[in-house]
């Protein structure tokens, strides 16, 4: 078991949380006609996400994968065209989901918590995250 977290792009999503799940589900099929562990098969913002993540979570598996040794810290991504996917270590979820956030506010992606409160987080265009309100009806783009 581990602990999950994805950022997302936000032109990809619906912001609705019924939709947004259903889309969620979709894109954890998993059935994208390419390799889930190349950052090159995802949008520049969830890859720059990426590639900063992998200084605090080196990945487990794929192109980028750190020396095979006891980290705590090896993360299990899955990258699709509009995901990032991280399975993280259950001992590291605090940190993983400060880091996560952080970097998904600096990077303008989504953020959704797979693993604990399934709340959607997008960017407020000030460098920060808030919570998508379910009364909130405005298409994405007007968040900035």
């Amino acid at each position: 078991m581990s602990y999950d977290l994805m950022v997302f792009q936000m032109n990809a999503a619906p912001l609705r949380k019924k939709e947004f799940m259903e889309w969620y589900e979709n894109q954890t099929e998993w059935t994208e006609d390419h390799s889930y562990d190349d950052p090159k098969n995802t949008s520049d913002e969830l890859r720059n996400w990426y590639v900063e993540m992998q200084e605090s979570f080196p990945d487990l598996n794929g192109p980028n994968a750190s020396d095979p040794t006891e980290n705590p810290n090896e993360t299990d991504y899955g990258i699709g065209r509009n995901v990032v996917y991280a399975a993280f270590s259950w001992s590291q979820a605090g940190i993983a989901y400060q880091k996560t956030t952080e970097l998904a506010a600096k990077h303008k992606v989504g953020f959704f918590d797979a693993s604990g409160s399934s709340d959607i987080w997008i960017p407020d265009g000030n460098g920060e995250l808030k919570i998508l309100k379910e009364s909130e009806k405005k298409p994405w783009w007007k968040f900035w």
